[in-house]
C-alpha cells in the first residue's frame, strides 16, 4: 500500500470528492476509502491540478483522459474486487485507477500502449510508495498473459468487441469490465467466466471512452 504525508493540503478535497462520488450511488466502503487515501492531483498534468477534484474526465496528454472519478469509481464497485485479489487493468493512463486498483488488491498488473504515459505513471506510483504495481507498455488489447490468470480484468478504453485474449486470461469465476461500442458510444459491459468455455455478460451503463487501439481493438 501506498504512503501518505502528514499535512495534506488536499485532504479536504479529496473528501468532497468522496461525497461526490456517493452521490453518483457509490457505497462500497473499500472503494469510498480507496478515493479518500488516493491524492488524484498527483496524477494530472499541472494545466488542470487545481480541477483535480472535480467529478470529471480531464485532458492528461497524448489524446488521452483520465475518467471522471465516480465511473472509476463505479468499475471498482461493479468488480467486487477483493484484498487477495490479482488485478490486470488494460489502459493505465496516468496512473490513478492503478493506484485505487492498488489499494484494493493484492496485485495490480497495469498495461499501457504509451510509453510517455507509462513512464509518468511509474514515477508518481512509485513515489507513492505502491508496491504493489507491475506496469509495461504494450498492446492492451493482447492483455499480459504472464501473470494470467487474473481475478478481474478492468479495461479503461472502449473496444468494438470483447477480446478474446482478456477471456481466456480471466480465471473461471473471474470480472471483466469493458466498454463495448463504436467510438462514439458504448455500453459498459460486465462479463463473468463461468466456465473455461462459456461467459455472461450484463450492460451496466451507457459510457464514452477513448478507442482501445491495438491487434484485438481499433487500428490506431
Amino acid at each position: 500500500m501506498g504512503s501518505r504525508a502528514v499535512t495534506d493540503p488536499y485532504a479536504r478535497k479529496r473528501q468532497r470528492l468522496v461525497g461526490k462520488v456517493q452521490a453518483q450511488g457509490i457505497r462500497d466502503p473499500r472503494v469510498l476509502a480507496a478515493v479518500s487515501r488516493v491524492p488524484r492531483h498527483r496524477f494530472v498534468p499541472a494545466a488542470v491540478v487545481q480541477r483535480a477534484y472535480e467529478d470529471n474526465a480531464l485532458p492528461i496528454g497524448y489524446g488521452q483522459t483520465i475518467s471522471q472519478p465516480s465511473l472509476q469509481a463505479l468499475y471498482l464497485e461493479t468488480l467486487e474486487i477483493e484484498p487477495e485479489d490479482r488485478v490486470l487493468e488494460v489502459g493505465a493512463g496516468s496512473g490513478y485507477q492503478t493506484a485505487l486498483l492498488a489499494e484494493l488488491s493484492s496485485n495490480v498488473y497495469a498495461v499501457e500502449r504509451i510509453t510517455e504515459l507509462t513512464q509518468r505513471a511509474r514515477e508518481v506510483l512509485d513515489e507513492l510508495g505502491y508496491t504493489n504495481v507491475a506496469l509495461v507498455t504494450k498492446d492492451g488489447t493482447t492483455g499480459w498473459a504472464k501473470y494470467a490468470p487474473y481475478d478481474s480484468i478492468l479495461v479503461g478504453a472502449a473496444a468494438p468487441r470483447v477480446p478474446d485474449a482478456l477471456v481466456e486470461q480471466l480465471k473461471v469465476g473471474g470480472r471483466l469490465l469493458i466498454p463495448i461500442g463504436d467510438r462514439h458510444h458504448q455500453q459498459l459491459t460486465l462479463v463473468r467466466k463461468v466456465t473455461d468455455e462459456g461467459t455472461d455478460e450484463q450492460v451496466i451503463t451507457g459510457c464514452v471512452f477513448v478507442p482501445l487501439i491495438g491487434r484485438f481493438g481499433w487500428p490506431g
